[in-house]
């Protein structure tokens, strides 16, 4: 456990403390209002590359995550909560050296090992509310700033959050975060400033951000600066939903070396579709921009639930780079998603066309399908598919899932 996090656990428990029960309610009592967090998430993944030279990979693992929250005192509450991950069948490479570091065999990104997930002090008022600590932080859709949840190991961060709802209609969020704890383990040092406003308006919500980022290792002292607005909205429209979204974000990055020049990307999102009946209907266009230089980057985002779960894209940088010239040209990914719920089943099926943003390379296309069924309050499982077909360049790949979880 780092220093900095053993600051946050210390304050935590000093006002864990202040917020212990009086005379009159006894510790049992006021422990019992308390929150217990005990979840298992089992799930099979196996996946089938051709022409890279690897293996079929095969993980079974089991996610293990037990936590308290403490009830609310005066505001305050105080939750602590550990994972542990287990490879039941480790036939794959984890990226890392814990539980299984196959290199003959495709990656399957969740290494096998425990670690404090959150470890937070949190406030919440009407007007008000704050985080200091370990914590999950997501906003707005995860496409800049996430916990990446699919893996079995989440994404969390060392942060304090302030969050304000003083005024209707209008949020305000702001982080400063000095560590991110990614998906392997890895504690990465950062002097993060992360801004965050929007407006809900009778049509739809508006949301202007500015995400400074900035690496605080000895070998790395880089920087990632974004600035975007979008709009998000539905409108009834007579038996119909009209669904539209629009978002445009401006990028610069710095590599941190001396005399290094910066280099500028620009984000574009639009989609519309229609809501009939429960079925969404929707098309869209993303465009991460690459110039031959750079490409636009997420660093921080649950990048697995955009651009396909083949996760062919998690980088864009070195994803759309072309073998030929070496240019890193960027990514344009159109879309058409149909999503609904049939007897108590999530339904989710989606088309992926990629080419590069520069020169317009054909990067291929994939099908992701998805069922789930939530049976209760505790239990719920799912299957899930991704097929991906490589164009000029890449490598067919194809991915499955199954799993089940239980939460009380």
């Amino acid at each position: 456990m780092t220093t900095k996090i053993i600051l946050a656990s210390a304050i935590s428990t000093a006002l864990l403390a202040a917020a212990m029960p009086t005379q009159a309610q006894s510790f049992t009592e006021f422990a019992q209002e308390g929150d217990v967090i005990a979840e298992l998430r089992v799930r099979y993944e196996g996946v089938q590359e051709e022409g890279n030279a690897k293996d079929d990979a095969i993980a079974m693992t089991a996610r293990t995550r037990l936590g308290y929250e403490t009830a609310d005192m005066a505001g305050f509450k105080v939750l602590a909560e550990y994972d542990h991950v287990t490879a039941l069948q480790d036939e794959y490479n984890s990226l890392t050296e814990l539980g299984s570091d196959d290199k003959t065999k495709s990656v399957v990104a969740d290494p096998a090992t425990g670690d404090i997930n959150r470890a937070q002090v949190s406030y919440t008022s009407k007007e008000f509310g704050a985080v200091l600590g370990r914590q999950r932080i997501i906003l707005d859709n995860a496409r800049f700033v996430g916990n990446v949840g699919w893996r079995q190991n989440e994404q969390t961060y060392d942060a304090a959050r302030i969050d304000l709802t003083a005024i209707k209609n209008l949020n305000a969020t702001y982080v400063y975060m000095n560590q991110v704890n990614d998906i392997l383990y890895n504690d990465l040092a950062v002097k993060n400033h992360l801004l965050n406003v929007g407006y809900k308006t009778p049509v739809g919500k508006v949301t202007t951000y500015a995400y400074m980022l900035e690496a605080d290792e000895k070998n790395d002292e880089s920087t990632n600066d974004t600035y975007g607005l979008s709009f998000k909205g539905a409108a009834p429209v007579a038996n119909v939903e009209l669904l539209y979204a629009a978002e445009y974000a401006v990028q610069t990055q710095n590599s941190g070396i001396s005399g290094a020049d910066d280099n500028d990307a620009a984000y574009t999102f639009l989609e519309g579709g229609v809501k009939v009946s429960g079925i969404s209907l929707l098309a869209g266009l993303e465009i991460l921009g690459g110039d031959g230089d750079y490409a636009f980057e997420t660093p921080l985002a649950t990048k697995h639930a955009f651009n396909g779960w083949a996760d062919k894209f998690l980088s864009t940088n070195a994803s759309t780079t072309n073998p030929e010239d070496g240019e890193i040209n960027g990514l344009q990914d159109i879309y058409a998603k149909v999503a609904g719920n049939v007897a108590g089943v999530k339904l989710l099926a989606v088309y992926h066309d990629y080419s590069s943003d520069k020169d317009n390379i054909d990067l291929g296309s994939e099908v992701n399908l998805l069922a789930a069924k939530k049976f209760d309050e505790n239990f719920s499982a799912g299957i899930k598919l991704a097929q991906y077909s490589a164009g000029d360049v890449g490598t067919d790949a194809d991915k499955l899932w199954l799993w089940g979880e239980v939460k009380f």
